[in-house]
């Protein structure tokens, strides 16, 4: 959703980074493009002349203007306000009431309440055992009351049975009785839209809120409408009061606008964010990691925490036996390809990980996008048990047969080949003999430059308050800064091997197990 803000702030203040000294004029100069990015993003205009006006304050002081890097400071100051902007702490859904819990769902039609309700109740079910109940108040919507029927048994959830012809208030004050009877630790109710904001709405919403004495009222919005999404948040909350937001289709190619306005304009948190249409695809909104990815920081914490829902750590434990004897087959780097999927393709890892977002286009250009993956796997699921356990069996023959079964070409086997080789050899280091194989040296490296004296933590059992103190260590020993790059990596922007400086062995000068980028010439 930020990527063409990421773009613009990154260049702006890159230009800034370089300079050995900065002058007063060089700083007004880069917040006058700051704020036409801002604008640009579509982020409301009180909002962008607040903000440039707080960094300008600070920006100029004395001590930024002659201490040792100028532009450094300039950037984090900019980072600073962008997350106070955004809302400086995540606040998460507050259940500290007594059960049950009753979450309100506010906002206008298709902005996606009611799947944005089953998700939340998803979540709360799944990751914190809460027993949860639902409730559909949309008695205009054809087959609203259904859909969210429906979406309760996929995802084992209750909902309240269906009562034709009870208006909203009914649905309500029942929904809240049946809850207290079955035991429901949370109660969440999805109330009815509109097209716009009519008065009818108001005073429904008015009406549900009496009855049902809700803890959250939470709104719903669509982030694609801009502007439009930062008025509905002001007149919800002045006509029915709300206690937070969610906004919904962050993955799309919005501009981000309303998602940093609509903090600043309510002074409401944004909560939750949207970030694909599968039940799991609820985010928290911590203002921090959104604006280390705005400025290419990366977010090294939440892609941590994703590869903690989305990998199968029994596999993941299998595969870490299979290296540390060196074995690597066809099976395995399937594996890998559909994990790599799983977490958001090569654009949603790339965006998180430091200094990285600006490689996107490249890799792009290259060839290497998330399409590459799927011909990767098809072609993999085409060739025998046996060939896949052992790829030395496959001679021109059987290519050509694979080829035909997975509508590629002997190119593309060979492409593949040659990576499962790269990356076979390189598991065979990593699992090697001597101090612990290369792996773990450097791992013990990079916990060195952290100032982790006892090596990394195992990371599927940290909890999130070690991951962002983590994250901190990381970013002290200037791991997190654009351009900082990884050590042991040559110090190289972002440190992606196999474009100039030092390369990890086995990885034939592109992408770790992906090849196909154009080396440095």
């Amino acid at each position: 959703m930020f990527e063409n803000l990421q773009d613009r702030l990154g260049s702006i203040l890159n230009g800034l980074t370089g300079r050995g000294a900065l002058s007063e004029a060089d700083v007004s100069a880069a917040l006058r493009e700051v704020r036409r990015a801002l604008l640009e993003a579509d982020v409301a205009l009180d909002v962008v002349r607040s903000f440039t006006d707080r960094v300008r304050e600070k920006a100029v002081g004395a001590e930024i203007l002659k201490s040792i890097k100028p532009g450094q400071m300039v950037v984090k100051i900019v980072h600073d306000e962008l997350v106070e902007m955004l809302g400086g702490e995540g606040v998460g859904i507050d259940l500290h009431a007594p059960a049950p819990v009753v979450v309100m769902m506010v906002g206008l039609q298709g902005s996606g309440k009611t799947t944005t309700t089953a998700k939340i109740a998803n979540r709360l079910s799944t990751r914190d055992k809460k027993k949860v109940l639902m409730a559909s108040l949309d008695t205009r919507r054809p087959a609203a009351q259904e859909q969210l029927r429906q979406l309760g048994a996929q995802t084992n959830i209750d909902t309240l049975p269906i009562i034709a012809g009870q208006s909203p208030t009914d649905i309500a004050a029942r929904a809240v009785q049946a809850a207290k009877l079955g035991g429901h630790d949370v109660v969440i109710l999805d109330t009815a839209g509109r097209t716009h904001i009519d008065e009818p709405l108001m005073v429904e919403m008015a009406d549900i809120k009496k009855r049902s004495i809700p803890h959250e009222i939470l709104l719903v919005a669509d982030s694609l409408t801009g502007q439009d999404a930062v008025n509905l948040a002001r007149n919800f909350d002045e006509r029915v009061g709300i206690t937070g937001l969610v906004l919904t289709r962050m993955d799309g190619d919005g501009r981000g606008g309303a998602a940093l306005s609509m903090r600043a304009v309510t002074g409401k948190p944004i909560k939750l964010i949207g970030v694909g249409e599968k039940m799991s695809e609820l985010e928290e909104f911590h203002p921090r990691r959104i604006a280390d990815r705005i400025l290419g920081m990366g977010d090294i914490v939440s892609l941590v925490e994703r590869a903690a829902e989305n990998i199968d750590a029994e596999k993941a434990a299998a595969m870490a036996a299979k290296m540390a004897k060196g074995k690597f087959d066809l099976n395995d780097l399937a594996d890998q390809l559909r994990q790599m999927q799983k977490m958001g393709g090569m654009g949603g890892i790339m965006g998180m990980m430091p200094g990285m977002a600006g490689m996107k286009d490249k890799m792009a250009a290259a060839g290497l996008d998330d399409k590459l993956f799927g011909r990767q796997i098809a072609i993999i699921q085409s060739m025998t048990k046996a060939e896949r356990a052992n790829p030395d069996l496959l001679k021109h023959s059987r290519k050509k047969r694979i080829a035909a079964g997975s509508g590629t070409d002997a190119a593309a086997i060979n492409k593949l080949l040659k990576m499962h080789r790269q990356m076979a050899d390189m598991m065979k280091m990593m699992g090697g003999k001597g101090k612990g194989g290369m792996m773990k040296q450097m791992m013990s490296g990079l916990a060195g430059k952290m100032g982790l004296g006892g090596g990394m933590p195992d990371l599927s059992n940290i909890d999130p308050k070690q991951l962002e103190a983590l994250q901190k260590q990381a970013e002290a020993a200037g791991l997190g800064k654009p351009g900082a790059g990884m050590p042991g990596l040559g110090g190289l922007p972002g440190g992606l091997p196999g474009l100039g400086g030092a390369k990890l062995p086995g990885l034939g000068g592109g992408f770790p197990g992906l090849p196909g980028l154009p080396k440095k010439k």
